[in-house]
Order: C-alpha cells, then sequence, then structure tokens
C-alpha cells in the first residue's frame, strides 16, 4: 500500500514538475530576494515518511546560483575598486599632510624671516632691531646736545677768556705806556744831571 501511495505522489511530482520546467516564467522582480520569493513560490511539496519536501525546478535553481555568483563577483569587484580607491584616497591624504607640513614650516619660517631683520650677520626680531635703532639714535642725541652744551659752553668760556685777555692787553699797554713815560722822565732827568756836571766843571 505505502508503495503505491508513493508510485502515486512521484508520477504526481514528475508531471508537475515536467510541466513547471516547460513554462519559464520571467521573475519580475530579478533581485536576489525576488528570485528566491519567486522559487519559493514555484515550488511544490509533499510529503514523505512524515517529512515535508519541497520541490524546486533546477533550471531556476542554476538561474538564481548564477545571479548570486555574478552579484557576489561584482560585489568582489565592486570591494576591489573600493579599496583601491580607499588606498589612492588614503596616499592622496597622506601626501597633502606632507605637503600642508611642508607648507607650515615654510609659513613658519617666512613669518619669522619677516619678523626679523639682519643686524650685522644675525637674525635678530624687528622689536629688538627697532630697540637698538632708537637706543643708537637717542645716544647720538645725547652726545650732539652734549656736543652742543660743551661747545656753547667753550664758545662762553672763549668770549669771556677774549674780554680778558683785552683787558689784560689794554692794562699792559697802559703799564708799558707809563713805564715809557716815566723811562723818558728818568732819561731827562739824567741827562739834565749830566748837563748840569758839565756846566759845574
Amino acid at each position: 500500500m505505502k508503495n503505491i501511495v508513493f508510485l502515486t505522489f512521484y508520477t504526481l511530482f514528475s508531471l508537475q514538475l515536467s510541466n513547471a520546467q516547460n513554462t519559464v516564467e520571467a521573475p519580475a522582480d530579478n533581485s536576489i530576494n525576488g528570485q528566491f520569493e519567486t522559487i519559493i513560490r514555484k515550488s511544490t511539496n509533499y510529503r514523505q515518511g512524515g517529512k515535508r519536501y519541497e520541490v524546486v525546478r533546477l533550471l531556476e535553481l542554476e538561474a538564481l546560483k548564477k545571479n548570486i555568483l555574478d552579484t557576489i563577483s561584482v560585489a568582489n569587484s565592486n570591494i576591489a575598486e573600493l579599496q583601491a580607491t580607499i588606498s589612492e584616497q588614503v596616499s592622496s591624504l597622506s601626501s597633502l599632510n606632507t605637503k600642508l607640513d611642508e607648507t607650515s614650516i615654510t609659513l613658519k619660517q617666512v613669518t619669522e624671516d619677516k619678523d626679523s631683520m639682519s643686524f650685522f650677520g644675525s637674525m635678530i626680531s624687528k622689536g629688538t632691531y627697532s630697540l637698538i635703532v632708537w637706543s643708537i639714535i637717542l645716544g647720538l642725541l645725547t652726545f650732539l646736545l652734549l656736543f652742543i652744551y660743551k661747545f656753547k659752553n667753550s664758545n662762553t668760556l672763549t668770549k669771556q677768556a677774549k674780554l680778558n685777555l683785552a683787558d689784560v692787553e689794554s692794562e699792559f699797554e697802559e703799564h708799558r705806556r707809563r713805564a715809557l713815560e716815566r723811562e723818558q722822565k728818568i732819561s731827562r732827568k739824567l741827562q739834565d744831571e749830566i748837563n748840569k756836571n758839565k756846566k759845574g766843571l
């Protein structure tokens, strides 16, 4: 009895499988999930030995397998392309970081060069340079004012000395004139005495 039931199920299953293979429908949804849904929907089932079995059309299963493998291949290809793109982006980012570091160093050096000046062969900041220059200017100005003061003071002393010299020369001339007059008086007196003595002899 079991063999007859099995034979009947087998015959029905074979006929249904044959009909399913002859009428291939294009799945409405070509996605993997849609193809699974189509296969499940078109599958038939039967029970044997208390277990349920699903009968799937081999052609559709092979098509699904091919589609899954193609999808995996495309996904792997996309992953490889994305990894190559990521590697390229990482390399580009590393290069940009290197260039950014170089630019930062160059900018720092340019800023330092801009904010510093060469003074007797050594680089000093503009603030220090300004301080040195203004110190030199103030020193020279102080020296100039001191020189002017000394010059005026010396000029005043010179004028005073000239006045004093003129006074001394005037007094000396007056003294010399008086001495000359005294000498002349004495000479006259002496001559008078000599003349008297000559007359007395």
